[in-house]
């Protein structure tokens, strides 16, 4: 009973959610200064061909009835059409999902992998010198900006050591794998292509870290606030008047029960890496959905940038829903509570 509720709960707040975000992206996609149809038609184009453009598109329309009539289009699942590709919004970010939620993963990853231990120990070594270094690497990760960064490492790396690959999913020249995911670190396993399978993961390396770093200083933050909330609770004192040893009690005790809280901020991660990687996926001109949107926005592309924009908040609130299941899952009592 209780689950039910939550979930019309949240099956409403996802209904809000889409609305607004609808309508905050249509009104700032309209008081953008330009044209559609004339930068479709062309410079040289009449203005009578310019007016048949914008009929076709229903640009002619006052505001409100051009609002009305996506929405209804979006009850029935349809996204419009890009005015740019011509072809339907749903289909091209179908299309670039699983470049961008590849990176998304891969820079979760790396924050995760590194951020947990960097917050365990800088919770452990309170107030000492590695508190200090991993306080410091967190407001750097979270302070630093992800275009300035990319472009750092593919000076140094690309441009200097000629390390790693700038740029792209794959080198030039080089056939995709066979799509069955869509993610090419998959793909090419599952076509048994060892070598396009490493040279894909040469190119994840640099938008990863790029865009990795940026949420590392948050996750770090989190863990290391909770697990000093946790070293100070009783058990803990009991556990080593048992005898256990520091890091045992660490691991096995204060940082699973400190990671309960910090669910909330590792699931709402993703959704953040979906929307920071429009930044990161221009700089390394990685073909996902954050350069589509990119494109959309430079030719004044309204139905994709708001395909984008629904589609991300979207999954976010999802993503908010699974995370409340799973704290019911961890721990019961938060339901009872509830």
């Amino acid at each position: 009973m209780a689950f039910l509720t939550l979930l019309r709960k949240r099956l409403g707040g996802l209904l809000l959610v889409v609305f607004g975000v609808s309508l905050i992206t249509f009104s700032i996609s309209h008081l953008i200064p330009g044209d559609p149809a004339r930068l479709i038609a062309g410079d040289r184009a009449t203005d009578a061909i310019v007016e048949n453009i914008r009929h076709q598109l229903g640009l002619d329309l006052p505001l409100y009835q051009q609002y009305g009539r996506y929405m209804l289009d979006l009850l029935h699942g349809d996204l419009g059409t890009s005015i740019r590709t011509h072809r339907p919004v749903l289909e091209d970010l179908q299309a670039f999902f699983p470049a961008t939620l590849e990176l998304a993963l891969a820079a979760l990853t790396l924050s995760i992998l590194v951020g947990v231990p960097l917050g365990v120990l800088s919770a452990v070594y309170h107030n000492r010198f590695i508190d200090q270094v991993a306080r410091t690497l967190a407001v750097t990760g979270i302070s630093t900006p992800a275009f300035w960064l990319g472009l750092g490492l593919i000076v140094l790396f690309y441009g200097h050591l000629n390390w790693l690959p700038g740029s792209g999913r794959i080198d030039e020249g080089l056939d995709p794998p066979p799509t069955v995911t869509g993610f090419y670190l998959i793909d090419t396993l599952l076509a048994g292509d060892t070598g396009l399978f490493f040279n894909a993961v040469q190119h994840l390396i640099l938008p990863a870290i790029t865009l990795g770093f940026v949420n590392l200083g948050v996750v770090a933050r989190q863990i290391r606030s909770a697990m000093l909330d946790q070293l100070g609770e009783d058990y803990i004192r009991t556990a080593r008047a048992y005898g256990l040893s520091k890091w045992a009690v660490i691991l096995r005790h204060a940082l699973p029960n400190a990671l309960i809280p910090s669910v909330t901020v590792l699931g709402l991660t993703l959704g953040d890496l979906l929307y920071g990687a429009v930044l990161t996926e221009t700089v390394f001109a990685w073909p996902g959905m954050g350069a589509y949107v990119v494109k959309s926005i430079q030719s004044l592309d309204f139905p994709a940038v708001m395909g984008f924009a629904i589609l991300v908040s979207f999954i976010y609130v999802l993503l908010n829903m699974a995370i409340d299941l799973l704290y019911r899952l961890i721990d019961p009592r938060i339901g009872e509570v509830n």
